[in-house]
């Protein structure tokens, strides 16, 4: 048997700890584009306490499924405003956007370049700047993969962006920011959790390590 395993460079959990992220973020750069969902005010205590750390910032909302040309705009931001790291915190549609955002700031050329399927599925060939990914919802695992979902609308399809060199620095899973999503919205998050712990325990590439991983988080998402 062989099989690899990777993730986010670190994964902070806990209670409370989106307080580390001023700190990580500082220590990576003195400029940053924070991805956000549609309403940035929602993160206006973190965003202050960025700047409190000596990080500048540049707001990018995401609104809905990030799409070619959203990502398009991110990119722009990014360099426009000389970003040296990328924090993602959303749902996983937002930490994708950020992600992919983040392979460019470092990364020549443009999005449909790298893109599967629609574009010219090119290697990317730099580590992408930093990311940090802080999760706002559970389910999607976007914070601790090398994989960024975009849709091309005009195409009717998703496509994705693939490559180690997108995987987070850090993910700061901090469950107190899921308190306020809708019920609806937590049990679709639980849903989704569960699916893609029952996919890959039933996979016929599954491994000891994801088989430990499933067995547990099955009995939690179901609890």
């Amino acid at each position: 048997m062989s099989f690899e395993f990777s993730t986010a460079g670190r994964v902070l959990f806990g209670e409370g700890s989106v307080r580390e992220v001023p700190s990580l973020a500082s220590s990576l750069g003195s400029r940053a584009l924070v991805v956000t969902g549609k309403t940035p005010g929602r993160h206006e205590g973190l965003i202050a306490s960025l700047g409190a750390a000596g990080v500048a910032v540049e707001l990018f909302p995401v609104k809905g499924e990030p799409t070619v040309a959203m990502v398009g705009g991110g990119i722009e931001a990014a360099r426009k405003s000389g970003a040296q790291i990328v924090i993602g915190i959303g749902g996983g549609s937002v930490i994708d956007a950020a992600k992919a955002v983040a392979a460019f700031v470092t990364n020549g050329g443009g999005l449909m370049d790298h893109l599967e399927v629609i574009g010219g599925a090119r290697p990317l060939e730099l580590p992408a700047a930093p990311c940090i990914a802080v999760p706002t919802t559970a389910g999607t695992g976007s914070e601790v993969t090398r994989n960024s979902v975009i849709a091309s609308p005009e195409r009717g399809v998703k496509v994705s962006l693939r490559s180690p060199h997108i995987m987070p620095r850090a993910a700061v899973v901090d469950p107190d920011l899921t308190l306020s999503l809708p019920p609806e919205e937590t049990a679709a998050c639980g849903l989704d959790a569960l699916t893609q712990l029952i996919e890959p325990f039933l996979s016929s590439r599954a491994n000891p390590l994801t088989d430990a991983i499933c067995r547990e988080g099955i009995l939690l998402a179901a609890s």
